[in-house]
């Protein structure tokens, strides 16, 4: 029996990791069970460096719990123990952020990034500048919410098709890259505000893992 795709979200917020098990749903389809985890010794929100980082040795230990794990998602933009998680581990290990910004760049020419916050996008750019796509990045801009913010339509959608359409209009995005977990509900609204395809960051990690779990895919090299 084929395992399950394990989906971890480094933060302990509960409504996070709803959202992500909804945004997942529809690639139940392909018959490899998801799981989706919550990180209970990880912050509220991740909205720092240090935050982001003080979730790896945890994150971990919960990884190396899932006996039937196929693969993993990390599912927080940022990707943080990425590496560390493919160090410990021959199975598939998806970040979303990297997952998201390699699928966006099949979509468009130059992607623009909705951020939470302003401290998240130099974040963002370290990451963009190690992946090599700085010339593909038309900008990274910051709704000005934090985590818990995304969850209340009130307070977010608005501001997040506004920054779309500045995204779009003043640096030249033709597509979106929604740049945290909490989004996924708002995508097809924001696509349809904006015109653009826009990339739910889980969606594109999930998709990508079952393609390497289906191939037999790893990121460890084969011995010849």
């Amino acid at each position: 029996m084929t395992g399950s795709l394990i989906v971890i979200n480094p933060n302990s917020s509960e409504t996070v990791t709803q959202g992500i098990d909804a945004a997942v749903e529809p690639l139940r389809r392909f018959g490899v069970p998801i799981r989706c985890l919550t990180l209970a010794e990880g912050p509220p929100g991740i909205e720092s460096q240090r935050q982001a980082d003080l979730t790896i040795a945890p994150m971990l230990a919960l990884a190396a719990a899932q006996a039937d794990a196929a693969g993993f998602v990390i599912a927080c933009f940022g990707d943080p123990g990425l590496h560390a998680l493919r160090d410990q581990t021959a199975l598939p290990v998806l970040g979303i952020q990297e997952a998201a910004v390699m699928t966006a760049l099949t979509l468009g020419q130059r992607f623009g990034v909705i951020a939470i916050l302003p401290g998240s996008i130099p974040r963002h750019l370290r990451a963009f500048g190690s992946m090599g796509v700085l010339d593909r990045l038309a900008g990274d801009r910051a709704l000005g919410l934090g985590v818990g913010d995304l969850a209340d339509p009130g307070k977010s959608l608005a501001a997040m098709i506004a920054t779309g359409k500045r995204l779009r209009d003043a640096d030249g995005a033709d597509v979106l890259i929604m740049g945290c977990a909490g989004m996924a509900q708002y995508r097809a609204t924001l696509e349809a505000e904006t015109g653009l395809a826009v990339v739910e960051p889980c969606q594109a990690a999930a998709a990508m893992a079952l393609g390497r779990i289906a191939l037999g895919q790893s990121h460890r090299r084969v011995e010849t």
